[in-house]
């Protein structure tokens, strides 16, 4: 062990599974299925080496002191292989955390949506929706059947990163919205508007971005769920009256 070590606390394979075994049992006693649990804590692995690899890519490669050109070159080509190695890692933990149905062939096909993804979506949209507009009284019960419409336009792995696109969406866009929940949302002249009842609910935000993102997919499992045909053509026109 070189001085470098010394200082620091790292933890052995035994203790990070003794951890990981406690985090399943917690989750069991509140009633978290232990698929969903074990997909859960590898989406948080895998994202925690995606984070590293990108972390170590901006960091910068260039070595220590001043050991010349060849230490140099040298030390980048390390770094660069290390880097390498824990982008491949992150990749694997990703796919198996995903452990996509036996029926489809890879986390790039789509699947039908699992409970974790739904409840992922859910924690997703609502900080999201309420940058915007506050909670409605006539928010639709229809929040499962309009996210397994809107999570069915996408496979496994872009459903693992669907918070983020969503985040994206709702940065780029973040005028356009905010003029949408203000015309048609709570409070609006014409909340009682059937036609725009989706706009009361948290799931819109996660509508509009289909919309915008994949809109042959969206209304091809629209139609699949028999969701209104009314809810999406209000936030069709609500999006485009917002431009």
């Amino acid at each position: 062990m070189n001085a470098a070590d010394e200082g620091r606390q790292q933890l052995d394979a035994a203790s990070v599974l003794n951890a990981k075994r406690t985090l399943l049992q917690l989750l069991a006693r509140a009633g978290v299925w232990s698929g969903d649990a074990e997909e859960l804590i590898g989406l948080v692995e895998a994202g925690a080496l995606a984070l590293a690899h990108a972390e170590i890519g901006d960091s910068g490669r260039s070595g220590p002191g001043d050991k010349g050109e060849l230490y140099e070159a040298g030390w980048r080509d390390g770094t660069r292989a290390v880097a390498d190695e824990l982008a491949d890692i992150a990749e694997r933990t990703l796919r198996h955390a995903l452990a996509p149905d036996p029926t489809v062939s890879s986390p790039d096909d789509r699947s039908p949506v699992g409970r974790a993804e739904m409840e992922r979506a859910k924690v997703a949209i609502t900080p999201l929706y309420l940058s915007y507009t506050a909670v409605s009284d006539l928010d639709p019960d229809a929040t499962e059947q309009v996210l397994t419409a809107v999570l069915g336009t996408m496979s496994p792995r872009q459903r693992a990163g669907y918070p983020g696109r969503l985040t994206e969406f709702s940065t780029a866009h973040h005028a356009r919205l905010e003029r949408l929940y203000a015309e048609y949302g709570p409070g609006s002249a014409i909340a009682i508007h059937g036609r725009y009842s989706l706009v009361h609910s948290p799931t819109s935000v996660a509508v509009l971005e289909r919309l915008a993102a994949a809109p042959d997919a969206l209304h091809e499992e629209w139609d699949a769920a028999e969701l209104p045909p009314a809810w999406l053509d209000g936030l069709t026109t609500a999006w485009g009256s917002a431009a």
